[in-house]
């Protein structure tokens, strides 16, 4: 099909309100069949005919659970293009239906924890709900505890919040800042720990030696940096043999408006872009993909990839 076509056929699938009204609630929650007749008061037959044309064109994903079939948006694998206009309808559509339907989706979602044990209710997707003391900060620190880390740089550091929290599992946490407001927080947040330290610099020319550190971390700061792939081969310069980097960065957007006050100059980056920056400063690529879609609109993704510098062979005297 032709990139004419195949973009003509997108928009046709959304010009139809009701494929707009499955898209909206599924985006949101994994739903069936039933739920979505009971939640858009459509016959079954079109809530069925809309979904299969969704499905079949890569924008819904499903899944069997038992007797029933629940779907749900296809989040990280969506064509790109039909990505680009969903987020663009999404952002752009106020309407008393889409209301009515997150109301009676609410209701009966409420109904279904009721009638259902919470492990039975939310088992094959868990990570889409809430449960008291179940957190994404609260399993992080959990993690942190199978940790072995040794001399890390935290280039981009911000206030010091990662560091504080890696410190206990490191042999040292080096924080790097160009703003002079994060590294006086960074260090009055790190002062009672004696492993770390804070220095004032740019990421783009890292005041450190060669192989000078275990571990790099470039926590979101890609998006800021006006030559990103500087910064990168900056992090692979200063990592020891057998060294690792972890990238988390924005995937690439429309929506440059909203980045941009966040001091933001590039609109993400592709898996492609980053895994080219990577390969070209001679690190191995453990991996590099999608990892999570905000289900807050405008739904940004993210990458994170994890490289790590082989270790070279060295000559043995004799």
């Amino acid at each position: 099909m032709s990139t004419l076509s195949s973009s003509v056929t997108t928009l046709q699938l959304f010009a139809e309100p009701t494929r707009v009204r499955l898209m909206a609630l599924l985006e949101e929650e994994e739903l069936t069949v039933a739920e979505l007749v009971n939640i858009t008061e459509l016959a079954q037959s079109s809530v069925s005919t809309h979904l299969g044309k969704l499905r079949d064109a890569g924008f819904l994903r499903d899944r069997r659970v038992g007797a029933s079939t629940l779907y749900s948006l296809n989040d990280g694998n969506m064509p790109e293009g039909a990505k680009q206009v969903w987020s663009l309808v999404r952002g752009e559509i106020k309407d008393a239906v889409l209301d009515g339907d997150k109301g009676r989706c609410a209701a009966l979602l409420e109904a279904r924890q009721r009638t259902n044990a919470w492990p039975d209710a939310v088992a094959g997707q868990m990570e889409r709900h809430y449960s008291p003391g179940r957190t994404w900060e609260a399993t992080a620190r959990g993690l942190f505890g199978l940790m072995r880390l040794g001399d890390v740089l935290d280039a981009g550091s911000g206030d010091g919040t990662l560091a504080q929290l890696l410190a206990p599992r490191a042999r040292s946490v080096t924080c790097l800042d160009r703003n002079e407001k994060m590294v006086e927080a960074a260090r009055a947040r790190l002062a009672k720990l004696k492993n770390t330290s804070v220095s004032l610099g740019d990421v783009h020319e890292l005041p450190f030696g060669d192989a000078a550190f275990d571990q790099v971390m470039l926590f979101n700061i890609l998006t800021q940096a006006t030559t990103p792939a500087r910064v990168v081969a900056e992090a692979a310069r200063v990592l020891r043999e057998g060294g690792d980097l972890v990238v988390v960065t924005l995937a690439s957007h429309a929506h440059a408006g909203v980045s941009a006050s966040y001091r933001d100059i590039h609109s993400g980056f592709s898996t492609a872009q980053l895994r080219r920056m990577l390969h070209k400063t001679g690190l191995v690529i453990d991996t590099c993909d999608i990892t999570c879609r905000e289900k807050r609109s405008p739904h940004f993704e993210v990458i994170t990839a994890f490289a790590h510098k082989p270790l070279q062979a060295h000559p043995v005297n004799p």
